[in-house]
Order: C-alpha cells, then sequence, then structure tokens
C-alpha cells in the first residue's frame, strides 16, 4: 500500500510577510490610538522623528549584517559609528555635506580595517577586539575633538556648527495627505499620518540608506561574489577548497561593515533636526543596530523591521513624552492578544500561555499608571531591545562559523 506523501504548506515570501507584520502594525497601533485617544501614536511628527532615528540604527544593522555574514562577530559597530560621528563633522566643516559623508564612510571603514586586521590575520578573539574597537574609537574622536574643535568651537566636547543635507518633500501628496490626517478619521487617517511623516522632509542620506537594503540583499543572494562572501561566513573551510580566497573576503565584509556604520555616524550629525558633533553622540546606537540586525535574523528585511521599531518606539518617546509610550503599552497588549490567538490555532500552548501572561503583566502596567517616570522614558528603546531579544531569541539562525577562528590551511 503506498504510504501517502505529506505536502508541505507553500511559504510565504519574505516580502509578503513584511507586508503582513507593517499592515498588522499600523491596524494595532491605529487602534491603540482610538481606544486611549494619544493621537501621537501615528502622527506624522512622530513617523518623521522615527525615520530620523532609525536611519543610524538602520545603517549599523546592515553593516552588522556584511561582516557576520562573512564570519566575523562586529560588536564594534558602536566604536565604528563613534569614529564616522568625528569624520562627518570634520569633513562637512570643510567640504559640506557630501564630503562629511565621505570622510565618515572613511573612518568607520579605518575601524573595520584594525578589526578585520585583529581577527582575520591575528586571530584575536572578536569579541575582545570589538570591546577594543569600541574604547579605541571614543578615545580617537575624543583626541581629534580636543585637538581641531576646540580651537574653533571653543568646546573639546562639541564641533562648530556643520552644513547638513538639504530636506526634500512630496509637496502634492505630503498635503493631500495633511488633510486626511486632520480629519481624524480612525484607520485612514492614522495611515495618512505615518505616509506623510515618510514623505516629508526627506535627506539624500536617508533615500540612500533606503536604497542600500534591496542592493544589498541583491549583492548577498544574487551575485557570484555574495555567495563567495556568504560561503566563507558558512564553512570557511569548504570555501577555500572552492578556490575562495577567505582572507579577502573577509577583509572585504569587515571593511564595508566599518563604512556602513560610520555612515550612520554621519547620519547623527548631517540631517536636519539633529545635532552637530556631540561627544558620546551615539549613545549606543551601535549596539542596538547589532539587535535590530539579531532581531531580523541575519536578513536585510528582517534589520529593516527591527532598525523601524527601535527607531519608532524611540521616536515617538520624543514626540509624545510619557503618555505616548504608555500607550504603546496598550498596542502591545493587542499585538500579544493577536499572538495568542495564533498560538491557540496551532495548539501551541505553552507560547499561548506565555503570551497571557506577558499581556496580563503589560495591561496592569498600563492600568495603573496615569504616566511613565520620565526617568525612564528616555530608555524606551533599550527596553524595547531587551524585550524582542528575548522573543526572538528562539527562532535565529546566525551563520554557522559566525565569530569562528579561520587559519588558511586548516582543512588540509
Amino acid at each position: 500500500m503506498p504510504v501517502p506523501v505529506k505536502r508541505k504548506r507553500p511559504r510565504i515570501p519574505g516580502w509578503l510577510r513584511g507586508v503582513i507584520w507593517a499592515v498588522v502594525a499600523i491596524a494595532v497601533m491605529s487602534t491603540a490610538s482610538y481606544a486611549t485617544g494619544v493621537s501621537a501614536l501615528t502622527s506624522s511628527n512622530t513617523a518623521s522623528t522615527a525615520l530620523r532615528l532609525a536611519l543610524p540604527i538602520l545603517l549599523c544593522a546592515l553593516g552588522g549584517l556584511w561582516a557576520e555574514r562573512v564570519g566575523v562577530i562586529n560588536i564594534g559597530l558602536e566604536g565604528m559609528m563613534i569614529l564616522g560621528t568625528w569624520g562627518a563633522a570634520w569633513g562637512a566643516y570643510y567640504g559640506g555635506a557630501w564630503v562629511g559623508l565621505l570622510a565618515a564612510i572613511a573612518f568607520g571603514a579605518l575601524g573595520g580595517l584594525l578589526h578585520a586586521v585583529a581577527t582575520v590575520t591575528f586571530n584575536v578573539n572578536h569579541i575582545v577586539s570589538g570591546v577594543a574597537i569600541n574604547l579605541l574609537g571614543l578615545g580617537v574622536a575624543k583626541y581629534l575633538a580636543n585637538l581641531i574643535f576646540e580651537p574653533l568651537s571653543g568646546n573639546p566636547r562639541q564641533s562648530p556648527p556643520v552644513p547638513k543635507f538639504d530636506t526634500y518633500s512630496a509637496a502634492g501628496l505630503s498635503d493631500w495627505l495633511g488633510s486626511l490626517e486632520d480629519q481624524q478619521r480612525v484607520g485612514l487617517s492614522d495611515v495618512a499620518g505615518i505616509l506623510r511623516g515618510l514623505v516629508t522632509g526627506v535627506a539624500p542620506l536617508t533615500m540612500l540608506a533606503i536604497v542600500l537594503i534591496p542592493v544589498s540583499y541583491w549583492i548577498l543572494w544574487r551575485t557570484r561574489f555574495g555567495l563567495r562572501l556568504r560561503s566563507c561566513g558558512e564553512n570557511p573551510v569548504a570555501a577555500e577548497s572552492l578556490g575562495v580566497n577567505v582572507y579577502r573576503y573577509k577583509y572585504v565584509g569587515v571593511l564595508i561593515s566599518g563604512g556602513f556604520a560610520g555612515m550612520g555616524g554621519a547620519s547623527l550629525v548631517l540631517l536636519k533636526g539633529g545635532a552637530d558633533y556631540l561627544e558620546n553622540q551615539t549613545n549606543g546606537r551601535g549596539y542596538i543596530g547589532l539587535a535590530a540586525m539579531i532581531f531580523g535574523n541575519w536578513r536585510p528585511g528582517g534589520l529593516l523591521g527591527g532598525a523601524a521599531l527601535f527607531g519608532y518606539s524611540d521616536g515617538l518617546q520624543l514626540a509624545g513624552g510619557g503618555d505616548a509610550v504608555l500607550a504603546l503599552l496598550y498596542g502591545a497588549v493587542i499585538l500579544l492578544a493577536i499572538i495568542v490567538i495564533v498560538q491557540l490555532i496551532r495548539k501551541r500552548w505553552l507560547a499561548a500561555a506565555l503570551g497571557v501572561v506577558g499581556a496580563g503583566i503589560l495591561y496592569a502596567i498600563y492600568w495603573t499608571n496615569d504616566t511613565l517616570p520620565s526617568d525612564l522614558i528616555p530608555y524606551t528603546a533599550h527596553f524595547v531591545t531587551l524585550i524582542v531579544l528575548a522573543v526572538a531569541s528562539q527562532r535565529l539562525r546566525p551563520p554557522k562559523a559566525d565569530g569562528a577562528q579561520y587559519r588558511r590551511g586548516e582543512g588540509d
């Protein structure tokens, strides 16, 4: 008697899953905004601020992707980003915003080169090297600021005013979306507010960063170069046996990683609405970028979602304060309720039970507080980072040789 073949369910494409999650997120935030009366959850001001704040996280996450896909753990993104902030201010002061961007990429890549020399050539532990890069980047930026910026600004911790990138808006579309947002229609005005924030006051650097997401995907997953680079992060010994120069690809991946982190630093300095160079300006965004990459499961589309999530939570606390962050907890309760229903349908009882407990805790916090303590509000993105990583840790699949030490010829 023939054994029936169990058919696999058709797999949903990654881009479609992203679209579905985006629709669900907007629906949840719209519902929470209506239920709590906090319009900041879906306002154009929040969306615009979130886009600006998500940009450095996105670029750092993209840098981490290139390094870890080639097998090198890069927790030195924070230090490379710090070098990028100084390079952006120095280059922009003397040559304009575009020169500042190029200088930021160069300084970030220099940090990547040091990390590559340590980890690839000398086989230093990747975590140790990354920590050293973070300390070195902070020290070098502080020294250079004392040397160059203090005579110009009178403050060793701050640069003089530097040119910023111009911003552009889709004027007709922005006005139309603005009129829809002002009508305060449930759902429609929420979507209009979010879209308006994304098409108003957009800088060329923002457009470039968004374009780099599909470009990185195409290079890494659709070209021979990308296949060889990723093979170095999965099985460098097998890649070497097929004639791949593993050292070269590791150097290239980490250099590109540093350049992207430097671009992330430039976005803090060269965008309108942001400050000029300041000491400790990155404020841990390099680590959050690394968390966004892990949340995105080492995929370009996934890290875009992670950067959007962290940027939104950070932008919300700036645009709406404690009331908006408290309303965000209400939205999280709604999202957890949806997840619990899905887990019950799939008969995953433990996951559903944990979801119920989590939703109960968040709702208790929302119900018993009129607003959140002002001291905790600036750390909203950091709390979101910890929670998201804890939830997403069960489905992660890093490159197999990520962080593994490698020496040429060791497979012979």
